[in-house]
């Protein structure tokens, strides 16, 4: 073959190439729905172990060996730890509080997450715990809130039962179907 021959083959190459390249773009959006149509994530993180401050103060920590991000959803955009997440919030006074759970999801728009598999709640100055199944958290309001069957351990009581709510830090609680002793001050 000649040294032209060979060049033009070359340069039908690199055009043919190029096509291909230019052919194959894809916009941000195309791909986001892509991913939402096939039920896949976003993104995806592993190890977590975040610290989030306010006035150079850690007031939250969040740990979780991995976090899905569906933030491709239009309606419902929500992350989900489908390995467990455990959240401690710090507060100005010292007073803190553990959350924990085999599994959570998170919704964006809403700012409501449940959280399910042993779940643990523990407030460290009230000394107060609550354990069960499945729980939501409205993280607008500070509020949870289960149909579920629960424990509520105070440093006086422990509490069973099915339905409760209670306020972020579990100082103000309601219970709704209870069985246990609970001791009244009057």
């Amino acid at each position: 073959m000649t040294k032209s021959v060979i060049h033009i083959i070359l340069n039908i190459a690199v055009v043919f190439s190029t096509a291909m390249f230019f052919s194959c773009t894809n916009d941000v959006k195309e791909v986001r729905d892509f991913l939402a149509d096939k039920n896949l994530p976003l993104g995806r993180a592993e190890k977590i172990n975040h610290k989030h401050t306010d006035s150079g103060r850690i007031n939250i920590k969040m740990k979780a060996p991995l976090m899905l991000d569906f933030d491709n959803r239009e309606e419902h955009p929500y992350s989900e730890f489908p390995e467990g997440i455990k959240i401690t919030t710090i507060e100005v006074n010292g007073d803190s509080i553990t959350i924990e759970g085999g599994y959570a999801k998170s919704f964006k728009k809403t700012e409501v997450a449940e959280i399910r598999k042993n779940v643990v709640i523990y407030n460290y100055a009230q000394k107060n715990k609550l354990e069960t199944e499945q729980i939501y958290w409205d993280q607008k309001t500070h509020y949870f809130f289960t149909e579920k069957k629960f424990t509520f351990y105070t440093q006086t009581d422990t509490i069973y039962g099915t339905g409760f709510e209670a306020t972020e830090d579990l100082k103000t609680w309601w219970v709704k179907n209870q069985t246990g002793i609970i001791n009244i001050k009057e």
